[in-house]
């Protein structure tokens, strides 16, 4: 009898953490078991975007449940992601150190760009059309809006107005009235001013929408107006029917559950605002967003394709000197093998180091004067289909230090966590760089890692160090360099 393994999604989103677990059967996706835990974690986010504890304590209790019924899966078949709140929060560190003593499995914090992007996946592996069309996902802190046709996005971004901050920022105290709600109405309309042309530009056919505030606009319009497509005109109607309220508090419609309450004014000002915005005549809702892309990206291992084909992108973007690179990489490989076991690598830290090599040299389209400060930059604000912010702040740090001075300072306030494996990372690509700085592949044969604890003896052959004093003098030069990041470099 065939077995069909199971895989889990994690949604850790600032209304709500949602976990969802199917299993692929003949290339389709059987639901086996859902779960869904209210944890308001924007609502626990202060102006200085802090996490409040009550808001952390509510985010563990509902992780260590999930970690329950987690309990036999093995790690490569959960994938955890973390949206708006967990990526703008200030004390993230302290949340995530937290979330590891109960939660076994990685929690990846994503940019809006790339939550965007899963979104778009989860539902064009079950909307099938021939043109283009609008995406739409209202989150608790942001909210996603996607052109696409097929599996391929066109446009992608993220705008920091959701539900719940909509609601927080200008309904406070739950009191409605048409002034907060023109104010807040232009607000998000300034919010969203930046993308109009260019979306109005690509164009689409049809309009789906996805999330909470969706489904429940859509329950509220099919209750009161039997009406299964949301216009601007429906949407004009809800707002007359909660306004006839005037209190978020006694809201009471057929379609709005209780917990809905309190973000419901806040989703429909956004929702208005983007129609108003890109002139939208029609929305369908669609109950595929980014949980199901996130399966089926961790179902066909695509992330390594993904992460491959964003890399190469840039790389021709860029106009980088591939076969310099394809040097570096050579090298890096040899230096690996060496120090793999007594560094405790592993094949995910080549692939960084690899993925380094390959960008490093991107900001030469600026100028080569603080070039791994142009670089590093270009890879930090760039869009990187396929990595986590984590991922992308690793690039950019390695890229940022791979020549000259190291400020440890810098370091350390980046990775408080594994400092000692992001020095052993970053040293081995400073000297595969410097092995390869003259643009000539040269054999490194001669030369022999031995790694132990903070110490990387280098052991070179006589004949072929005098015949290269200069790289020999770099190296001499290097065992300095290193010291911010106690790497003892013994040249033997």
């Amino acid at each position: 009898m065939t077995e069909y393994p199971s895989i889990a999604a994690v949604d850790l989103g600032s209304n709500s953490f949602h976990l969802l677990i199917a299993r692929e059967v003949d290339g389709r996706f059987q639901i086996l078991h859902k779960e869904k835990q209210r944890v308001y974690l924007a609502a626990g986010l202060d102006d200085d975007f802090y996490l409040s504890s009550e808001a952390i304590e509510r985010a563990l209790h509902a992780l260590k449940q999930f970690a329950t019924t987690l309990k036999s899966f093995s790690h490569s078949h959960v994938q955890v992601v973390a949206t708006y709140t967990l990526r703008n929060s200030k004390n993230i560190q302290h949340f995530l150190h937290k979330a590891q003593q109960c939660f076994p499995f990685k929690i990846n914090v994503i940019s809006g760009q790339e939550e965007a992007r899963l979104i778009y996946q989860g539902v064009a592996n079950y909307i099938h059309n021939e043109h283009n069309r609008l995406v739409i996902d209202i989150g608790g802190g942001s909210s996603e809006l996607i052109i696409g046709r097929h599996f391929n996005h066109l446009l992608l971004t993220s705008r920091n107005m959701g539900c719940v901050n909509m609601t927080q920022q200008f309904f406070s105290d739950g009191k409605l009235t048409e002034k907060r709600f023109n104010k807040a109405l232009i607000k998000a309309e300034q919010d969203l001013e930046v993308i109009t042309a260019s979306y109005l530009n690509k164009g689409w056919e049809t309009c789906l929408g996805t999330s909470g505030t969706i489904k429940t606009l859509s329950a509220i319009n099919h209750a009161y107006f039997n009406e299964s497509h949301l216009t601007l005109k429906s949407l004009t109607h809800i707002k007359t029917l909660i306004f006839e309220q005037q209190q978020l508090q006694l809201l009471v419609l057929k379609g709005l559950p209780i917990e809905r309450r309190n973000s419901i004014v806040g989703g429909l000002i956004v929702l208005i605002a983007i129609f108003k915005q890109l002139n939208i005549h029609s929305l369908e809702y669609c109950d595929f967003a980014l949980r199901e892309g996130l399966m089926h990206e961790a179902h066909q291992r695509k992330e390594f394709d993904i992460r491959a084909r964003t890399i190469n992108t840039l790389c021709e973007h860029y106009t980088v000197d591939t076969a310099h690179s394809d040097n570096i990489c050579q090298t890096l490989r040899q230096f690996f093998a060496a120090t793999e076991r007594s560094w405790q690598l592993n094949s995910c830290d080549l692939q960084i180091l690899c993925w380094a090599a390959q960008l490093h040299e991107v900001g030469l389209t600026i100028n080569s004067s603080g070039l791994h400060k142009h670089s590093a930059y270009i890879i930090m604000h760039s869009q990187l289909p396929g990595f986590t912010q984590e991922q992308q702040l690793l690039l950019s740090t390695l890229i940022r230090f791979y020549r000259k001075k190291i400020k440890p300072t810098d370091i350390h306030a980046l990775f408080t966590e594994q400092p000692k494996n992001f020095a052993k990372l970053l040293t081995l690509l400073r000297l595969a760089i410097i092995c390869n700085q003259k643009r000539q592949y040269q054999q490194t044969g001669k030369i022999e890692l031995q790694a132990q604890e903070d110490t990387l003896s280098i052991k070179l052959d006589a004949d072929w160090a005098n015949k290269h004093s200069i790289l020999f003098a770099d190296l001499q030069q290097e065992q300095r360099y290193l010291t911010p990041l106690n790497i003892n470099l013994a040249l033997i």
